[in-house]
């Protein structure tokens, strides 16, 4: 079974903006990167080269934007037996995709939240399973930021343990989404924190958001991690033990060295919370 990478890396979203400043320098406090298949799978030429020469250094992981897990349309496998051949290509080992959808009859740019039902359940999971069969190894499903909820029949934590149950996958655990439907949708974060299937996290996410209003938060990936989501990354850190985080950042993007100061900002949590057990998930 493919894994993620080890337990106390940091790591940071591959952007082509900063590609070649990467390629000519490697940070050395960058233990792996992420990148989404549907903007690399393509790629030619210099970039081409640059990102081939990092895949065979470094841990790289595929997070998805357009496979619409969720989605009533029908799955795009040609995508996901291309995406096999990317991976293969270029020794990458791990995929994670949204527990969304954002296709109905055409790509609809956004990631849309799935209804929480029972139904929705089965339906999302089957689909997990099928791809996990074509790719021949388990994906990792990410909770992911919601400003609605149609139709629900179930709590947001309900359903994605549901799901991911029923599908038996992985868990992308987004700090930063657990932060902004806790204020979104009035819960307690620790308690949602605490209720996550902790033996499937494979890896985090944190990223920075935008506050459009006290109780209204935009999951926008274009600022700088706040305080209480580091805090909070630190309480999944003791409640689970340490595992591979991810900073994402994607617009509003600041200089190379900005950026890695907050992958420090993940190793030192990491380093301080590495030394205390996890509880037991009993």
């Amino acid at each position: 079974m493919n894994q993620p990478p080890s337990i106390n890396a940091a790591g940071l979203g591959l952007r082509r903006s900063f590609l070649s400043e990467i390629a000519v320098d490697p940070p050395a406090n960058v233990g792996f990167y992420e990148v989404a298949p549907e903007n690399w799978m393509t790629l030619g030429g210099k970039l081409g080269k640059q990102f081939r020469a990092l895949t065979e250094k470094f841990q790289f992981i595929c997070h998805g934007l357009s496979l619409s897990i969720g989605s009533s349309d029908p799955l795009d496998e040609q995508f996901v037996r291309d995406l096999k051949k990317f991976m293969a290509a270029h020794g990458i080992r791990y995929y994670s995709e949204h527990l969304s959808y954002c296709s109905h009859g055409g790509h609809l740019y956004d990631l849309m939240p799935i209804p929480f039902t029972a139904d929705a359940v089965k339906h999302v999971a089957a689909r997990i399973r099928r791809v996990q069969d074509i790719l021949e190894h388990k994906i990792a499903i990410e909770n992911v930021s919601y400003y609605a909820a149609p139709g629900r029949e179930m709590s947001e934590i309900e359903f994605f343990n549901a799901v991911v149950e029923e599908a038996d996958c992985n868990v992308l655990i987004d700090i930063n989404n657990i932060y902004v439907n806790s204020v979104n949708h009035a819960y307690d974060a620790e308690a949602f924190l605490n209720a996550m299937p902790g033996q499937r996290i494979a890896y985090a996410h944190i990223a920075g958001h935008y506050v459009e209003a006290e109780d209204f938060l935009v999951d926008t990936h274009g600022a700088p991690v706040i305080d209480p989501v580091w805090r909070l990354l630190d309480k999944a850190y003791q409640r689970f033990g340490v595992f591979p985080t991810l900073l994402e950042r994607d617009f509003n993007l600041p200089p190379l060295a900005e950026l890695l100061l907050e992958v420090d900002t993940i190793r030192a949590i990491q380093a301080g919370s590495g030394q205390r057990p996890a509880p037991s998930e009993a």
